[in-house]
């Protein structure tokens, strides 16, 4: 039975001059599921994120994260969900790569041989074992992301958020993102990816979310929500170029 991750319920977020960022949302994130939310700039994306993982108060509305209040299980959503934001060196701490993996497991409390342990396996994971000892000031933009997905998962985190993982890489980097959310994909991890790029990683969804103005216009089958797409919405239709959406992706094997 697939479980829900997090219940949104008639969510909303007035601003203080009285714009409404998000409007009476209601929204299911299942584990396991790899959601793609996508919508023109301002349409709430990351708006949404930051209060699902309580860094922004709603005006109105109830999040629950495995059915209990967010406020009650915000020391559980912190070990669980982790977003990669898009300025990842913004998320850089430490002066190698070990040591700002190895943060968030400290600051947990893990003991030092677990952390070491999760260190080394989340830079495996991510294909950044061989430069464990490099400054991260060094890496590419594409390998900056996967440090910041390799501290989540040396936390044990289950779940992550993606905000606009694509912005201003190449194609090599593109490549690499979208290589380490395939492989966690494959590992059953949640995965909440914010994007307008749908060609790079539409393949990869399970689900798509449309956001217009703050309020979810489209959701469920990318397929079915594309041959009925509304231009309104500012979302362009990547089958103009891709012929279908399992065509969707920039990886080539």
């Amino acid at each position: 039975m697939v479980k829900e991750l997090f219940s949104v319920h008639k969510l909303s977020k007035i601003f203080p001059n009285g714009n409404p960022g998000i409007r009476e949302l209601s929204l299911s994130i299942f584990e396991g599921e790899c959601l793609l939310i996508t919508g023109s700039n301002g349409s709430g994306k990351t708006l949404l994120m930051r209060m699902l993982l309580g860094l922004v108060e709603p005006t109105e509305g109830e999040i629950q994260f495995r059915g209990m209040p967010l406020y009650r299980a915000i020391d559980t959503l912190r070990r669980e969900v982790g977003m990669v934001f898009q300025d990842a060196d913004a998320q850089i701490i430490g002066e190698t790569l070990e040591e700002d993996v190895a943060f968030g497991p400290k600051n947990l409390g893990f003991p030092q041989e677990t952390v070491k342990t999760q260190v080394q396996a989340a830079l495996t994971a991510t294909g950044l074992i061989e430069k464990r000892q490099f400054p991260p000031r060094r890496l590419s933009g594409g390998e900056k992301r996967r440090l910041a997905v390799a501290g989540i998962l040396a936390m044990g985190g289950k779940a992550l958020i993606l905000d606009e993982p694509f912005a201003n890489l190449d194609w090599p980097g593109v490549v690499q993102v979208l290589d380490s959310i395939r492989r966690l994909k494959t590992e059953g991890k949640t995965l909440v990816i914010l994007t307008h790029e749908l060609e790079k990683v539409l393949a990869l969804a399970d689900r798509l979310i449309i956001l217009h103005k703050g309020m979810i216009r489209e959701a469920g089958d990318p397929q079915a929500i594309l041959d009925r797409l509304d231009p309104a919405y500012g979302v362009r239709d990547p089958r103009r170029t891709y012929a279908q959406v399992r065509d969707c992706t920039w990886l080539t094997a």
